[in-house]
């Protein structure tokens, strides 16, 4: 499989990228290995050719081009850049591919996808690792030292003329991978799909970075066994990995975004928010955040809510299937009965809800300010006895008769929090699809004529090379038109926006509906805490006697 690595430098020596093509570098610390006399050596086999200078003066051309056309002249201008294809080291064997013959694809792949750029062009036969697979190094000066003729993937007049610098965009990025992948399967080389996000991404510093500090936790812990001691720590575990591995555990037991960010950060201390759609992750040791783009497809938004409503079908699969308990036989009044009757039909039609300043009833013995000092732990008594009187007032005015009548109406209300955020998510889902629609359906229109004009070109092979970003971003979107449409036909960009309008409406109604559910479950959660820890101290009742006297919740 056939890679694609792209590194853009600001370094002002053109002269070093082309001692590091030739000359042999620590890989760990990217500098020159030195003989017994301090020479540089050589590399053993390596295949180097240029690109509109030559090779052994690349240094002297790029500054010269530099200077004619007043470009690179501040520190902060990005001087070259440096692509890397990495093919398969199942090629060499399987498919017979040889250092020559991977020198001749990177010449050919230089020359059509940065034209009129000063390029070096390198094969190595010694791969990273002990790996030995064949990679080819692209090294351009990021000014364009000749006109060319425009083509597909340039967004601007202006990257197709001498002078001005080399422009990545998406449309150029997706040309070039793509590019890739048709050269390893002209070749019958092995491939991936290179346009795809990576469900685990691992960029090019990560895995230096773990390799370079992999490499002394290993010299550290050698250091430790010769003493005889045990090494704590024998895997260098870098920042994101550690995000991954606390996520892919978490996830596997979550059941709805809450529950995920609440373990996230009572098990691994990690901070979660949303922010406009995108999940982002705080590391302890960090104050920046990592997106979920950053960790890879499985750590964002689509996948982990899609993980979150298996696991949720899951356990109530689990729960239909398994055996019901019998449960105790409480004696309630008939009017206890009745008002609970019209309570949950008014919750069922129309649910009213106020929100109240009851706060949970802090624990004295777990509480280590406390046990410090006594003028905190007198004014926590304190409080806590209000929190304690207003429970006892709050299940007065709501009428609970018993331990068992407050466990169902807490139980009821979780039910319904859960149905009205399922529905939400629902909503959100719909919401999410029909935006993707919409997206491809402006992606399909805009490359709809040009693929009207490659049906009707006489020489539909050179139409389509000339067009191939246009036709690879028409065919993939309807492609995804279509499995969307399920073989029915595709709606109009008006159409979708309609129904994009109106799924808004409703995602409003339900997140305010659900929103006002979880403070109602909330809120008798935390009614249930403190009359259990009522319940477990019986000085506590008997300072709470004369309040509940009329009421035989306590008794």
């Amino acid at each position: 499989m056939a890679i694609l690595k792209h590194i853009a430098s600001k370094n002002t020596d053109y002269g070093e990228a082309e001692r590091y093509l030739i000359f042999q570098h620590d890989e760990y610390t990217q500098k020159p290995i030195l003989d017994d006399n301090g020479n540089m050596l050589l590399r053993e086999e390596y295949y180097l050719d240029g690109i509109n200078c030559d090779p052994f003066t690349f240094d002297v051309e790029c500054r010269e081009t530099n200077a004619f056309f007043h470009k690179n002249q501040s520190f902060n201008d990005i001087k070259s850049h440096h692509y890397i294809i990495s093919f398969d080291p199942k090629d060499q064997e399987e498919h017979g591919l040889t250092g020559e013959q991977a020198q001749k694809v990177g010449v050919e792949y230089a020359r059509e996808s940065f034209p009129g750029h000063q390029a070096l062009v390198c094969t190595h036969t010694d791969g990273h690792n002990g790996s030995g697979n064949i990679h080819v190094h692209i090294v351009i000066n990021s000014v364009r030292k000749y006109n060319t003729e425009p083509q597909p993937y340039m967004e601007f007049d202006r990257d197709s003329k001498a002078g001005y610098k080399h422009h990545l965009s998406d449309r150029y990025r997706i040309y070039l991978k793509q590019k890739v992948m048709d050269i390893c399967h002209s070749n019958g080389l092995n491939q991936v799909d290179l346009l795809t996000p990576a469900e685990r991404k691992i960029s090019e510093k990560e895995y230096w970075a773990k390799r370079r500090c992999q490499k002394k936790l290993d010299e550290h812990n050698a250091e430790l066994k010769k003493k005889g001691l045990t090494p704590r720590q024998t895997t260098f575990q870098t920042e994101k990995q550690y995000l991954r591995d606390a996520i892919d555990t978490v996830a596997s037991q979550a059941t709805s975004q809450e529950e995920f960010s609440r373990l996230l950060s009572e098990k691994y201390n990690i901070t979660f928010k949303v922010s406009r759609g995108r999940y982002s992750y705080l590391h302890p040791d960090r104050q920046k955040y990592i997106t979920g783009r950053n960790l890879g497809t499985l750590y964002e938004e689509n996948y982990l809510l899609l993980v979150f409503q298996e696991n949720s079908n899951r356990q109530h699969a689990e729960k239909s299937h398994s055996t019901d308990r019998p449960r105790p036989v409480t004696d309630f009044s008939e009017q206890s009965k009745s008002s609970a009757s019209v309570q949950t039909d008014e919750t069922t039609h129309s649910f009213l809800f106020i929100k109240s300043d009851l706060r949970l009833v802090t624990d004295l013995q777990h509480c280590i300010k406390a046990q410090q000092s006594q003028a905190y732990a007198q004014k926590v008594k304190l409080s806590n006895l209000k929190m304690m009187a207003q429970t006892v007032a709050y299940i007065q005015e709501h009428g609970f008769q018993s331990k068992e009548d407050l466990d169902t109406a807490l139980s009821n209300a979780s039910a319904q929090s859960t149905d009205a955020r399922n529905t939400l998510k629902s909503t959100d889902d719909s919401l999410k699809s029909i935006n993707e629609q919409i997206h491809y359906t402006g992606q399909y229109l805009a490359n709809k004529s040009i693929y009207f004009d490659y049906r009707k070109s006489r020489n539909k092979e050179k139409f389509y090379e000339d067009h191939r970003a246009e036709l690879t971003l028409y065919e993939s979107a309807l492609r995804i038109l279509k499995e969307k449409a399920q073989g029915k036909k595709l709606p109009t960009l008006k159409m979708l926006r309609e129904e994009k309008n109106r799924l808004t409406e409703l995602q409003t109604v339900q997140r305010d509906k659900f929103n006002t559910r979880r403070e109602y479950e909330r809120e008798l959660r935390t009614v249930c805490s403190n009359v259990n820890i009522i319940l477990r101290h019986p000085h506590i009742q008997e300072t709470l006697h004369e309040t509940s006297q009329e009421h035989s919740y306590f008794r």
